[in-house]
């Protein structure tokens, strides 16, 4: 892994370690949401979501689109990819013991 990458992965890994941003992911993973809809799954304060949101948008994980008054925040679509590289060789299999 590259510096670039390495310095992405440890990004990325540091924003979904956070539980509340890590709740919002899972929600987004699921279907795009307005802030009033992630606000019934992510029990925080209004600020403090629109917080977590900004973290997870300015890294390039949750993408927004304007519908009317509503902006609505949707998983981007290489994120799960970008958390998938952050972690590598998570599911492979383990290496074989060495013989004795």
């Amino acid at each position: 892994m590259n510096g670039e990458r390495a310095t992405d992965a440890v990004a990325v890994l540091q924003a979904v370690a956070d539980p509340v941003r890590w709740t919002v992911v899972t929600a987004l993973a699921e279907a795009p949401r307005c802030v009033c809809d992630l606000q019934e799954r992510v029990p925080v304060a209004g600020n403090l979501l629109s917080y977590h949101l900004k973290v997870l948008r300015d890294l390039g994980l949750v993408t927004t689109s304007r519908r009317g008054r509503w902006i609505d925040y949707a998983l981007a679509t290489d994120a799960p990819d970008r958390m998938r590289a952050a972690l590598p060789g998570l599911g492979a299999p383990p290496p074989s013991p060495a013989p004795l």
